[in-house]
């Protein structure tokens, strides 16, 4: 992979965080904790959006690669709210674990020096149950869903077997760009 030489990035991140108090006797530890913090959520989505403009090898759109200023809002929120939102906006019934609403359109941002990506919304209770599932952590069980997340508000979809694969290997990417 070809890596470039990339100016300062300027990120802003509105977040939001149900209280989630009934869960705080699985939610202890001090890693875990950060994950309800919006610095932390800040730095995680800055480091990737650095991982990516490096990089030249994979296919987003190219708009992104000439801006420097992004922002973009994540909510986490419960299984009630999810599924409302399932319902509403994709069509499906019940509950999920993260859902993304990209709101740029390529050509309304050329001239844009800032980019709005959209919305990401996870259950905590779904992040839950699939660490549990899953045998890992509900903080990388959050930085998984946010990765996935975040990966669809910057155009990349998974239509078909490949495509997924792909994408879940460029979260596991920038997962391990973080450590």
């Amino acid at each position: 992979m070809k890596e470039k030489v990339i100016s300062e990035i300027n990120f802003d991140l509105v977040f939001k965080c149900n209280d989630f108090s009934e869960f705080s006797n699985k939610l202890k530890d001090n890693k875990t904790k950060l994950i309800f913090e919006s610095i932390f959520w800040e730095k995680v989505f800055l480091s990737w959006i650095n991982t990516i403009l490096k990089k030249d090898d994979y296919e987003l759109p190219n708009f992104i690669f000439k801006k420097k200023s992004f922002s973009l809002g994540l909510q986490i929120i419960s299984n009630q709210e999810i599924a409302f939102m399932n319902k509403k906006w994709m069509k499906k019934n019940g509950p999920t674990d993260v859902l993304s609403f990209p709101i740029f359109f390529e050509e309304s941002l050329n001239n844009l020096e800032h980019i709005e990506l959209g919305d990401i919304f996870i259950s905590l209770e779904m992040a839950l149950e699939q660490s549990y599932e899953y045998k890992h952590s509900i903080y990388k069980e959050m930085l998984w869903l946010a990765s996935h997340g975040f990966l669809h508000l910057l155009g990349w979809e998974h239509n078909n077997d490949l495509d997924l694969e792909n994408m879940l290997n460029f979260q596991e990417y920038l997962l391990t760009r973080l450590d």
